[in-house]
Order: C-alpha cells, then structure tokens, then sequence
C-alpha cells in the first residue's frame, strides 16, 4: 500500500493531497497569489492528519515538476526534497502538463479527442504539450507563442480539448471548429494519483540532492520602471 504524499505549485494553486495506491483520500487546496510560501506546509500538515497518518507513515513524496512559475516550482521542489531528507522517503516527480491531461481524463471517462494542457506564460506565450487519450505525447512540452494557426495539423481531423490557465487568453484566437475549452482547474495534487503510484510502483525516483524543477525557459527578472530610470 504505498502512501505518497503530493505537492503542486505549479501555478496559483496551492494543492496538496494524500493518495493510497493511488486513490485520494485527504487533500486542500486554495487559489490565489502568492500563497505557497505561507500555506504550503501548513495544507500538508492538514492533509497527513486528516488522512489518520503520520509523516513516517508516508512511503513517498510526489511534487509536480513544472513547467510552471519559478517561484511556485522552487517553493514546492524545496519543500517536497526537504521532506525526503528528514523522513528519508524518495522523490517522484510528475510534468505538470501530464498531470493536468490525467485529471481532464479522470473527469471525462471516453473521451476520444486529444487533450492540450496550458499554463500561462506571458502575453500569448504558453507552456503546452498535446495528448491521446492514452496519455501519450503527440507534441512535446515546449513554449509556445499561439496564433489562429496553432495546433491547425491537430485541429484539421480531430477535436482537441484546450484547458488550464493559459488555455482562456488563446480561446479568442483558436477558433477552429474542433477547439474546444474546458475552464475546470486541472492544476490539482489530486490528479496527481495514479501518476505518482504509478512511478512509485515502476521504481521511478528522483536523485534528492540533484533534482531541479522543469523550469522550461531561464527565469529572467524584469528590472522596475524606477531602477530602469535610474539607469
């Protein structure tokens, strides 16, 4: 029975969940900015106690990887490598993307089209990836500028499902008939399940010292108007 605790960051969403073979059964989450640093281990506190648990209970700890906001990976990365130091658990790691085309299909049994998970970058910038309904990757996670003829080799023949935050800014450019929008929150530990099981179960950890998050693209700060004047 492997019991993982489950961190996601990713984006404004501080999630956080308990799964046993891969069935939730304790999880919080809240939206808004700038919560993780605040909440982050206060949830998972919540989380162990109302599974009935303690920490050394725990068979393992899953963080979301990213792609994703560089504050948000860093704070859940750190917190997720902390607690395998000083439990002595290992690390699962799972994309961010794959994760929310897992909870798009948990939510839509039967579903045929393909799946196009996004976080929002900037302007019209995504992270994004494209899925079959067996979770394969069709088109790999990449950053992308989107336009009225992105994903149009997909979108010729087939329905394509678009979600996540950054999937709303692009619905008034990608209006192809086959695009369709789902405004649910898939950026949710919970949908983190069967991914982590899944890798616990196969052997699939993450070297604790040396794990970084997905990043994707460098973290570039903006300098302010002020200093920019000052320049």
């Amino acid at each position: 029975m492997a019991k993982i605790l489950q961190i996601e960051t990713a984006t404004a969403i501080c999630s956080v969940a308990l799964s046993v073979n891969g069935e939730n059964i304790s999880y919080k989450e809240e939206h808004g900015q700038n919560l993780h640093a605040a909440n982050l281990t206060l949830f998972i506190d919540e989380v162990v106690k109302a599974a009935g648990l303690a920490y050394q209970d725990l068979d393992a700890i899953a963080v979301s990887k990213g792609p994703g906001s560089y504050t948000g990976l860093r704070i859940g990365v750190s917190t997720a490598k902390g607690l395998c130091y000083a439990l002595d658990k290992p690390l699962v790691a799972i994309e961010t993307l794959n994760m929310m085309a897992a909870g798009f299909l948990t939510e839509n049994p039967g579903y045929s089209g393909l799946i196009c998970p996004m976080i929002d970058a900037r302007r019209m910038e995504v992270y994004t990836a494209v899925f079959d309904p067996l979770l394969q990757i069709l088109l790999p996670t990449e950053a992308k500028i989107i336009d009225e003829t992105s994903f149009n080799n997909f979108l010729s023949n087939q329905i394509i499902t678009f979600l996540g935050d950054g999937a709303a800014k692009c619905a008034e450019v990608l209006t192809h008939q086959h695009a369709k929008f789902d405004a649910r929150n898939f950026n949710s530990a919970a949908y983190m399940s069967q991914l982590a099981n899944q890798a616990f179960n196969n052997g699939n950890f993450e070297d604790v010292a040396y794990f970084e998050p997905f990043y994707l693209k460098d973290f570039v700060v903006t300098p302010s108007k002020k200093q920019q004047a000052q320049g």
